[in-house]
């Protein structure tokens, strides 16, 4: 009997495509990829197509890494087995509607790819169904948006972007009225692209967005986020926007966050939501906090994983700095939101927006199903204020150096990512303050250059 066609690969040949797009993250979230002819493609969907392995082996700049084990210049960087996952069919709207799918890594006996960060949020989704749990997520990011190309970016050689309007105008319809094309192809086109967008407006600071990514199961939501960010980028291109998704591109403005909302699920109703509590929080709901309040921390470079991402952690500049929670308190770490069957929820408001979506989604449920299997309980009552009742708690690490050395001893990241997987990843994390701690900047220059 002939095995059933899947719908998506169906759906390719009735078009008569002639090639598709792919793609797979790396480790910093970038999307790498490309076209394939529709022949290479089916071929990929029967037995998967060769990606080279320095995806894994190179930074954002694609310079190797002189440090990693699993992959360099001592492997000679083979091919990796990369996967389609149908199940992430698409159609580009700005790209003449080409078909579109993600893909994954995979060793050459099928196991999951230990570096792959998609297959890094499977294992921990895994260990959450184990458990008889469905992780429901939901992203949000702010990121400025300038008046630039490629080209005049690197014209200016690092000095201020122009951002695409002025002022401090958050919620701001007059703004949204500035740029209305590509404003709008933002909502429509993420729509087309199956990344719908449930809320879009400017926030405060100059040029900025915040959007809210619709509800999904976790994989899904991660598979979202990460398309978005790069679709916004490559929708702005045709508005002459260049998005930025750093974590704080000035000393003067607040950071972008990439918040993370989350529930748990029996594939029926909210199993955070308990209507007889007091906080109509459930005690699952509880224990799953208090994972994220005990040992989230120790996942911090799969939080806030640049150089860059700790100039956003500032006091007074609404990005949270400790480990705290609190009743729709938007100063707490952990904000609860707390109300209907439906609606209650975690939001996580430490990951800034530079994370890559799938392993900042992993460290969250992963410490919060610690805190589940371990059923722990919160020791501490709720902030108020502005972290009124948090003034003894230690506030996070400033350093990325300091988070990675954290990780890296942590026996609860080793426990749900791997050995191998928190080894690379603390490697890439070490070159990355390496090459910080090599390079010479405009601050040093305009403190000591004329005066010291």
């Amino acid at each position: 009997m002939a095995s059933k066609i899947h719908p998506a690969l169906a759906a390719v040949r009735k078009r008569g495509a002639q090639k598709v797009k792919v793609a797979v993250s790396d480790i910093d979230g970038i999307l790498r990829g490309k076209y394939l002819h529709v022949g290479k493609f089916e071929g990929a969907v029967e037995g998967g197509f060769g990606f080279c392995d320095v995806v894994f082996g190179w930074d954002s700049q694609d310079v190797c890494y002189d440090n990693t084990t699993i992959t360099g210049w001592q492997h000679g960087y083979p091919d990796a087995l990369a996967r389609v996952d149908l199940d992430t069919a698409r159609q580009v709207p700005w790209d003449n509607n080409v078909d579109f799918f993600l893909g994954e890594f995979v060793n050459a006996d099928g196991t999951p790819h230990p570096a792959c960060p998609r297959q890094t949020l499977k294992r921990v989704l895994a260990r959450a169904k184990k458990l008889g749990f469905e992780v429901m997520t939901g992203m949000e990011f702010e990121w400025f948006n300038f008046r630039e190309t490629p080209h005049t970016w690197a014209a200016k050689n690092g000095q201020p972007p122009e951002p695409l309007t002025p002022g401090m105008f958050g919620y701001s319809l007059l703004r949204m009225a500035d740029n209305p094309g590509f404003f709008n192809a933002l909502m429509d086109e993420m729509l087309a692209f199956n990344v719908p967008i449930e809320g879009l407006h400017t926030e405060t600071g100059p040029g900025v967005y915040e959007a809210a990514i619709g509800f999904s199961s976790a994989l899904e939501q991660a598979d979202r986020a990460i398309l978005f960010k790069t679709g916004a980028r490559e929708i702005g291109k045709r508005y002459g926007v260049m998005p930025s998704f750093m974590a704080k591109w000035s000393q003067k403005y607040p950071g972008c966050s990439g918040h993370i909302h989350q529930s748990l699920s029996d594939g029926k109703k909210n199993l955070f939501f308990d209507g007889k509590s007091q906080r109509s929080m459930s005690k699952l709901f509880e224990s799953y906090l208090a994972g994220q309040v005990a040992c989230l921390m120790e996942f911090g470079p799969m939080l806030w994983p640049t150089i860059n991402s700790y100039k956003r952690l500032v006091d007074g500049f609404w990005a949270p700095v400790k480990p705290t929670w609190g009743i729709d308190n938007r100063t707490a770490s952990f904000r609860v939101i707390a109300g209907s069957p439906k609606a209650t929820r975690l939001e996580t408001r430490c990951p800034g927006a530079d994370v890559n979506p799938y392993l900042a989604m992993a460290a969250v449920i992963a410490a919060g199903l610690h805190g589940v299997e371990k059923g722990l309980k919160l020791t501490a009552p709720p902030i108020t204020g502005t972290n009124q009742g948090g003034e003894n708690v230690p506030r996070a690490p400033r350093t990325l150096i300091e988070t990675t050395r954290n990780f890296r001893e942590s026996k609860v990241a080793r426990d749900f990512l791997g050995d191998t997987f928190v080894d690379h990843f603390a490697a890439t994390r070490e070159w990355e303050w390496r090459q910080w701690q090599d390079g010479v900047t405009d601050w040093e220059l305009k403190r000591y250059f004329e005066i010291i």
